[in-house]
This record gives structure tokens, sequence and C-alpha cells, in this order.
């Protein structure tokens, strides 16, 4: 017996063995059939229809390249989810793939070709006219040539990628399936699969991208564009006398403290007597942190006689420290330069990029600054403190909105704010549109019957609801119905906006439709070129400032001749 149970027992380890080498084998099978080498046509037919749907109209017109970029993203989504379909239309029929016939690739074949010139065809008629709605430039006919080798270039690389990260998950749920089940091996191999990818981009690619780009940004910061010397006045930071010196405060800073209009200019335009307008400035390299840049900022403003002045400015810089021209010139000019303003920078990346990464630090920048702002102000007699209002143009405004609670803290803490082109993540800005009175579009919201907080969509007066007082300090928001910055969020991808399912503003086409996914990428695609369509279209508020101040803060002493006149000279 004792003999037996020793044979018996060899018996069953054996049969273990044997079961895990086939197991392995199995695995093995598994990962080799598994591997990628050819096309699929469930996940073609899926990338010719998402494909197709990517030449819908969106905000802004697409040239050749860009389209070819988002037509070979969305195929590549349409490409997985048709595979995707496929595989689950399997598991209920409980069978195994088949490889298709020859006629159901030559019918794909057949289908294709017209569908994706007609799609092109009405894609280019959809980009003419949204060109028309926003004053844009004909498209280039080069860049149309290059779109389908473009499109084809992406599909191909991201396809790739994809079958790498599928190849990663079989050999990983191959490997774990010599220990544990099946369905747990292939759940954790998914897991395991998209933590490592995760990892991968933003660990490492995104990390790294952002350093390299942080590196090139502050070689460019230590340049001075061309015709812009230290201010000679002690009014300007950088100049006689000031606390910050000219070499810390970075490119757009020292743009900032050197530009702006003349005494003289002003009282061309104003037709009255003007003074100079004070600008105070801190760059990255003129404190350590954003709380000791504020702080110096508004020092140096003490300094310059700021603080004396009627009118007093904060604006939250964007990115590099970038301050629109037209932003602060239409205010001093609208003030008859009894104006002083203040700002910092937070970051060396330029707009777009911040807006990305960079949140954290224009929140951080903005806070510190209304801070320090403030707190100095109230320690004024309350019969000599100027006027105070706040301005920030895109992440700007995203920052500024840090430093208030809500709407009645803002009413409260400042005489007037303007805010341009606010992104879709501001907190504020959210609060009021997603609790806007009954009735009111996403694009020209009402808040609260626009007791405090109005919304401009137009470049001309007067701001609805007209018929309600707006008296106290002011909050404007300016929105271009076309400006993808102020409509991007992930949630487009998987739910439909307010502002597709309502009627069109002025500068959106009519026959834009939201599409899951495909809407996602093509306003994606649409913010690098925010900027580019002339001023009141997409991110260009430049030609919108001056009735933007003036609705902030009346009166100006400007009539209608003089407005027109000011509106050409910032345009």
């Amino acid at each position: 017996m004792r003999n037996a149970d020793v044979h018996e027992a060899d018996g069953g380890r054996s049969i273990a063995v044997d079961e895990r080498r086939v197991g392995d084998r199995r695995a093995g099978e598994a990962v080799a059939r598994h591997r990628p080498r050819r096309l699929t046509l469930p996940g073609c037919w899926g990338a010719l229809l998402l494909g197709c749907l990517s030449f819908t109209p969106s905000l802004l017109p697409r040239g050749g390249v860009v389209q070819g970029l988002v037509w070979g993203i969305t195929a590549v989504i349409g490409y997985g989810l048709g595979v995707l379909a496929a595989a689950v239309w399997r598991g209920f029929a409980d069978r195994a793939a088949r490889t298709p016939r020859a006629r159901s690739w030559r019918g794909f074949a057949w289908t294709a070709a017209p569908v994706v010139a007609a799609a092109v065809v009405l894609g280019q008629a959809w980009q003419s006219d949204i060109r028309r709605l926003v004053d844009a430039a004909p498209v280039d006919v080069g860049s149309l040539v290059a779109m389908p080798f473009v499109a084809a270039a992406t599909f191909v690389v991201l396809l790739a990628v994809g079958r790498c990260v599928r190849w990663v998950y079989h050999r990983l749920s191959g490997l774990l399936s010599r220990w544990i089940g099946a369905r747990a091996a292939t759940t954790l191999g998914w897991l395991l699969a998209a933590a490592l990818t995760y990892l991968l981009v933003s660990g490492l690619l995104l990390d790294g991208f952002v350093a390299a780009a942080n590196r090139a940004f502050s070689v460019h910061n230590a340049t001075t564009a061309e015709g812009v010397a230290a201010p000679s006045s002690g009014l300007r930071s950088g100049g006689p006398g000031s606390l910050v010196p000219w070499e810390t405060l970075g490119r757009e800073g020292r743009n900032f403290a050197a530009l702006g209009p003349l005494p003289g200019d002003i009282e061309r335009l104003g037709a009255r007597p003007a003074v100079a307008p004070i600008r105070a400035y801190a760059g990255l390299d003129s404190a350590p942190d954003a709380e000791a840049r504020a702080a110096l900022a508004v020092r140096d403003l003490e300094r310059a006689g700021g603080l004396a002045r009627r009118n007093l400015l904060v604006v939250v810089t964007t990115g590099s420290g970038w301050v629109d021209p037209a932003l602060v010139d239409s205010f001093e000019y609208l003030a008859h330069g009894d104006s002083a303003t203040v700002a910092l920078q937070y970051s060396y990346l330029p707009s777009w990029m911040s807006y990305l990464v960079d949140q954290t630090k224009a929140r951080e920048a903005g806070r510190a600054l209304v801070d320090a702002v403030y707190g100095t102000w109230t320690t004024l007699p309350p019969e000599t403190r100027p006027r105070l209002f706040f301005a920030g143009e895109s992440l700007g405004s995203f920052g500024a909105e840090a430093g208030f609670s809500g709407e009645f803290d803002l009413a409260n803490r400042a005489d007037g704010v303007l805010f341009a082109g606010p992104p879709n993540f501001n907190p504020l800005f959210r609060e009021f549109t997603d609790h806007r009175d009954p009735g009111s579009p996403e694009v020209q919201p009402v808040y609260r019957q626009g007791r405090i907080v109005r919304f401009a969509d137009d470049a001309e007066p007067p701001v609805p609801p007209t018929d309600r007082p707006w008296s106290g300090g002011r909050v404007l928001y300016m929105i271009n119905p076309s400006d993808p910055i102020v409509w991007w969020s992930p949630r487009l991808a998987l739910h439909e906006p307010d502002w597709i399912a309502e009627p069109p503003g002025r500068d959106v086409l009519g026959g834009v439709v939201w599409i899951p996914f495909v809407t996602f990428w093509q306003v994606t695609a649409d913010l690098p070129f925010a900027v580019d369509p002339p001023g009141g279209h997409g991110h260009n508020y430049v030609s919108r400032y001056v009735d933007g101040w003036t609705a902030v803060l009346p009166p100006t002493g400007y009539g209608p001749e003089q407005l027109a006149a000011l509106r050409e000279a910032i345009g």
C-alpha cells in the first residue's frame, strides 16, 4: 500500500506537471493567435465610419494637416470599437473568429471609396462655410494634398501603439495563467497593461516633455523682444528706482513694463488731459515663489504711487507671463491714464501648454496676487482707496477666480471684473453657467437675472439682460461662441453639451452635431489654432476689450465716435 501510495502521488504530480505544461502551451498559442498580423474587417468598418464622421464641422476651420490628424485619430478609435464589437458578438454567439472571404473585402473597398470621397467633399464645403463665419483666410491647397498621407501615418502609428499594448496584455495574462485561473489572469492582465501604459505616458513621456519644454522656454524667457528697452520712467517695474530688476522680469514682463500708451496717445483719443499709467510686474526670477513674487510686485506698485491712482487693475497672466496688450491698453485709455496695473509671471510655458499642465501654478499665482493686493488695499482709508478691478484672459481667468469664493465675494471685493475666454474647467464659470436661469442658452447664459454676473457673446453693448439693473461691482465674462478654450472638456467624448444641442452661437455653423469621441477630438484639434481667427472669433478677444471695459467701469467720458476710434486703435 505504501508503494502504491507513492506511485499514486507521483502520478498525481506528473498529471499536474503535464496540465501546467499544457496550460503554458495553450497560453503561448493564445499569444501567437492574438499576435497582430493583419487588419480585421470589423475594425476597418469601424475606422471607415468614424473616420468619415471626422469631416463633420466643429468650431473653427481646419487645414488639411489638422484634418488629417483628426481623421487618423478617429479612424483608430473606430477601428478599436469595431474590433471590440466583433469580439462581443462572438462572445454572445459562442464561436471563434473567422477569416473574412475575399468578396467581403471587395465589398468593403467598393463601399469605402465613394463614402470617403463624399466625406472629403462635404467636409471642405463645411470648412468653407466656417471660414466665412469667422472671416478666416482660404485653405491652403497643399495641405489638402497632404491630408490623406497625414491620416494614414497617424492611423498606422497609433494602431501600432495599440497593438503593442494588446501584446503586453496577452503576455501578462499568459504568464499569470500559470498561477491563477484564466478569467482572473485575463482581468489582471488588462489592469496591469493599462497601468503600465498610463505610467509610461504620464510618468515618462509627459513629464519628460514638460521638463524639456521648461528648459527650452526658460531660454526664450531670458531674451528681449526687438525694440523693447528698459523704461526710463520710475512708474514702471524695471525702471529707475524699481524694486524689481529689469533682467528678472522675463520676456513677457519686459514687454508689459516697457510698452503701452503714452499720455499723448490717451489725450488724442480721450479728448481730455491724461497722465502716464503705472505698471508693476514680478517675473519668475524676481522672487523664489508665487507668494514672494506677489508681495514684491505690490511693494513696487506702492513705490511707484499706484495706490494713489483712481483705478487699480489686477491682472492674472497666462502661461509665460503674457498679458494681452489690448486688455490693459483699453483699461488705461478709458481711465485716461489715471490707473495702475499689477501682474506677475508663474511659468515659462506658453499659454496653450500651461493650459494643459500648469493649472496648479496658475491657481497659486492668482490667489497669491489677489490676496496680496486686496490685503494692502484694505489698509488704506476708504475715502482714498482706488477703485479695484480684476481681469484675466484664458488661464488667467482661472487663476483670478481662485482668489474668490463666489458671486458675492466678487462683488464685495471688486468694483469690476472682466474675464475673457474662460476655460471650461473654471470653477466659478461652471457654477454660473450650470446654474443659469431657465431658458437662457449656454452660449449666452443669464445667472440670477444678471444682478452681478453677466455674459457677453457679442462685441457690441449693451450686455443682456437689458431690462434688469446692474449696479455695484460688475462681473463680466466675454465668450466667443467659436472659442474652443471655452467649450473643450473631456466630457465631450461621451456626453453631449448644451451648447451643441441648443441653437448655435453667432459664429458657429448650424451643422455642428455631437458625435461620441469624434467631437472631442475635433474640438481638441481646434485648441492650438484658437487665436488664429480675426478678433471677435475663436480665442481672439482683442477687438472686444474696449466694449468689455466700457460695460464694467462706466462712465468713461468717451462718446460713441471716440469709442469707435479707440476700437480701431486697439484692434
